[in-house]
């Protein structure tokens, strides 16, 4: 493709009568200062500032007439004929690159006393800070490296992909002890006032909203606009219609549930909102950093309080601590049972033996009348492009449920910043699987596109798996409400005005569904049948 003169030039009707002039007389016209500058100026082109005669001669030839090297470094503007063998800069790097020789490189990069030394000192570390060139062979070979972490598919749709892993910075963490008494149960009665628990009993449902990964670390702009559109629906004159509490479903603090963080990042987005906030802890409010407390400290003292009171991380605000009797726990409430896990640190989540059994037995003793709810921070399933769903938290809690004889009526998960609904047909049950991991943190994670690159059409079946995506948003912060009675179970994601749009912004109700309790079946927000 022959090299264009005038490619920094914007209007197209410009671009176009220079490239004319140039065709006509390349000779006659090699810049903006030739023969027809004067001409030019009459049309209103200004005089052309560039650096085009300096670095002419290092672009590779074409087969135009550019000056060649030597003339181009000199100023003088004699074209050569096409064809010619003038060799640029480029291709002479090129050449001398190519007369390296393997020897002269090792020679060049460390002399034989430097490399002794560093060889020594790296000998002197301990084997398990020792990096694998020096532990496997001598200096200067190679071992392979990581520089990234991979994205979990390099293309289409994903719903779990993830094994158990742990990176040396994510490892497992020992929990802490328990606050309360086995089977760590929490009555809300015992949270709420006694009329409240009696409206809501009589009114025959339970309100209630659920998100997570909400620590607005970096800005904090985002976590703030979904708490003030939560905070809205505490304004219907029926009180029953308000939200009974807010569960979190992990990642409160980031990066590493430092205390100090708890009030920026909790304490004060959520210092208007009428209403308890339980909570799961998630991977990074159970992580540690240099000079960190034990594992989720900050998160037993302002979640496990053994009473509640106003803990000194909620600086100036009067919410108490909460009193939930341990990090995995379950929640007690009219209509429903929310049993919720801790997936600990490690990506793909962990769960020890002792809390799976816990698990199976609350599934067994669960009540059969009620709405069984479970939540956990690492998603089972998900088709975005950052953590993926997790096969190890799924054939877990697939095998303690087979085990128990009892399935949930849903799974309410995070981790995975954006929202996203699944259905689960397991031999004619349906089951929705959630991801509501958009509450606040700044960096929202997109799908995963088709093949093609095109977006994933909604609704998405995975072939031979029995998963539909029902519906996503990967552009918004946002939150769900939900509504349990005795007979369905209802839920609607509403997704949030962006930083840069009026905060006074009404939320937009994106998706719902409703599941029958009775039947298991989804009667809207689904075409299965």
């Amino acid at each position: 493709m022959a090299k264009r003169y005038y490619s920094h030039r914007r209007n197209p009707v410009h671009r176009s009568i220079l490239a004319a002039l140039f065709q006509l007389g390349p000779r006659r016209y090699r810049h903006r200062r030739g023969l027809l500058g004067g001409l030019l100026s009459l049309f209103g082109i200004e005089p052309r500032r560039t650096n085009y005669r300096r670095n002419q001669y290092y672009a590779p030839r074409t087969g135009r007439r550019y000056p060649s090297e030597s003339r181009a470094r000199s100023g003088q503007s004699t074209y050569e004929p096409r064809g010619a063998a003038t060799q640029t800069v480029a291709e002479r790097h090129a050449q001398e690159y190519r007369r390296r020789t393997p020897a002269a490189d090792a020679q060049s990069y460390a002399q034989p006393r430097q490399r002794a030394e560093t060889q020594a000192q790296a000998a002197s570390y301990p084997a398990s800070q020792q990096a694998p060139q020096y532990a496997a062979q001598q200096y200067g070979g190679y071992q392979p490296r990581k520089f990234h972490s991979g994205r979990p598919s390099s293309g289409g749709m994903i719903h779990s992909n993830l094994p158990l892993q742990a990176t040396p910075n994510q490892q497992y963490q020992p929990l802490p002890r328990p606050t309360g008494q086995p089977p760590y149960h929490l009555a809300l009665e015992s949270v709420l006032p006694p009329q409240q628990v009696r409206d809501i009993q009589n009114s025959g449902r339970l309100m209630l909203h659920m998100a997570g990964d909400t620590g607005g670390v970096k800005t904090p702009e985002s976590q703030q606009i979904v708490a003030m559109a939560m905070e809205t629906h505490f304004t219907y004159p029926d009180h029953t219609l308000r939200p009974a509490f807010f569960y979190h479903l992990g990642d409160v603090v980031y990066y590493y549930g430092e205390p100090k963080e708890y009030y920026a990042q909790f304490y004060d987005p959520y210092v208007h909102y009428p209403a308890p906030i339980f909570a799961i802890p998630g991977n990074h409010d159970g992580d540690l950093t240099t000079g960190s407390p034990p594992s989720l400290t900050a998160f037993v003292e302002n979640f496990c309080a053994p009473r509640p009171y106003v803990t000194k991380e909620a600086g100036e605000t009067e919410r108490d601590a909460m009193t939930q009797p341990n990090v995995y726990w379950t929640l007690l409430a009219p209509f429903a049972t929310i049993v919720g896990l801790y997936s600990n640190v490690p990506e793909g989540g962990r769960l020890e033996r002792d809390q799976v059994d816990w698990f199976i037995n609350e599934l067994r003793t669960a009540p059969p009348d009620k709405a069984l709810l479970l939540a956990v921070h690492h998603p089972l399933f998900s088709g975005d492009t950052n953590h993926s769903g997790s096969t190890y938290m799924l054939k877990t809690i697939d095998a303690a449920c087979q085990s128990a004889g009892r399935w949930p009526d849903a799974v309410f998960t995070a981790h995975v910043h954006n929202y996203q609904r699944f259905t689960r047909n397991l031999s004619g049950r349906h089951i929705p699987y959630i991801v509501a991991g958009a509450g606040g943190y700044w960096h929202l994670h997109y799908m995963a596109h088709q093949p093609d690159g095109s977006k994933t059409p909604i609704p998405f079946t995975m072939p031979d798996s029995g998963i539909t995506l029902e519906q996503y948003c990967d552009d918004r912060h946002g939150f769900l409400r939900l509504m349990v009675t005795p007979h369905q179970l209802t839920g609607e994601y509403f997704a949030c005005p962006r930083p840069h749009e009026s905060w006074r912004g009404a939320a937009e109700r994106i998706d719902g569904f409703v599941l029958d309790l009775h039947t298991h079946k989804l009667v809207k927000g689904t075409d299965l049948r």
